[in-house]
């Protein structure tokens, strides 16, 4: 199974690295009230269905939040400055907290589309500005 550092196995959330890695974005269903979530979850938080199904999005979506580092905390991190961290709201329903790239054009409203950077390991989902 594919999973970032440090990351130990959870049932309910392996399905969302075993997709990553396969360069897919898949979000849960619930399969009472339709509602997609993120993350997975053994319930809906919105209608108390238990379980979900898994339905896979094109990950495209709006930035909704977003913050960026111009200035490394550590010595180590100087070559990943300037970054952009966003949750983005997804086309396919559901918030995602991923890298924007370029830095530069992380802004609320700006479309993105996912990109799939794969690590030893595991496989990251950031996204690029659709401009």
């Amino acid at each position: 199974m594919t999973r970032p550092p440090g990351y130990d196995e959870d049932l309910d959330n392996d399905p969302w690295w075993a997709a990553l890695a396969e360069h897919r974005v898949v979000v849960q269903a619930c399969p009472a009230c339709h509602r997609h979530r993120l993350p997975r979850m053994p319930a809906c938080p919105w209608c108390a269905a238990p379980g979900g199904l898994d339905v896979e999005v094109e990950g495209t979506g709006t930035i909704y939040s977003f913050v960026r580092a111009d200035r490394a905390l550590t010595p180590e991190r100087e070559a990943e400055v300037p970054y952009a961290i966003a949750t983005v709201e997804l086309d396919g329903g559901a918030r995602v907290f991923g890298r924007v790239e370029p830095a530069a054009a992380a802004a609320i409203g700006v479309r993105v589309g996912p990109s799939f950077v794969d690590h030893a390991g595991w496989t990251e989902l950031r996204f690029v500005s659709a401009l």
